[in-house]
């Protein structure tokens, strides 16, 4: 039987959490893969700041280093810790660039079992905030499983916003037709 296939999703600030619930619900797995994307929208626009900052004329002024460089530098660091947090310093590192939710989606697309991502919204609250734009794309569009972590304390239940508008309207439908009260003449 071939082992597990996991892919972690290697982000700053919450990767340190998709690695330890790895390890903990995944304990005899041996084949990760530590994948980091960096956003090509980011690298571009940060380019291009830096060239209108410093103008395109003048010799001599343009940036010492392009941030796409220091964004590889910035992986290559997350990478290697994530590794080794892992204890598998022989896992695969995947270094991608583009739009972050796509690329992620595109390196599981086949024979990846499970993949691990972190809760990137409002971490204060349970609810569907807690979920950034690239995580709530990835989750919905991934083809494999994906397991979703808190990457620090879980929120407790009572962060649940209370209901708006009073009770929940009365289920109609199919397996709950309408009840109709009939007054005797």
């Amino acid at each position: 039987m071939a082992p597990m296939r996991i892919v972690i999703w290697v982000v700053e600030g919450t990767w340190q959490g998709c690695v330890d619930a790895a390890l903990q619900n995944f304990p005899g797995a041996s084949d990760f893969t530590l994948l980091h994307v960096t956003d090509s929208e980011v690298t571009e626009a940060a380019d291009a700041a830096a060239i209108g900052l410093l103008g395109r004329g003048f010799p001599g002024r343009k940036p010492n280093r392009r941030y796409e460089d220091v964004a590889d530098d910035e992986a290559g660091q997350l990478l290697a810790a994530a590794a080794e947090r892992l204890g598998h310093p022989d896992a695969t590192q995947l270094r991608l660039r583009g739009r972050t939710e796509r690329e992620v989606v595109r390196a599981v697309a086949e024979g990846v079992d499970v993949l691990v991502v972190a809760r990137d919204g409002d971490r204060s609250r349970l609810g569907p905030r807690s979920l950034g734009h690239a995580t709530r794309f990835i989750v919905d569009h991934a083809p494999c499983a994906v397991m979703l972590v808190w990457p620090d304390e879980t929120p407790g239940i009572e962060s649940i916003p209370a209901p708006k508008h009073g009770p929940p309207p009365p289920k109609h439908g199919p397996h709950h037709p309408p009840h109709h009260h009939h007054d005797e003449d």
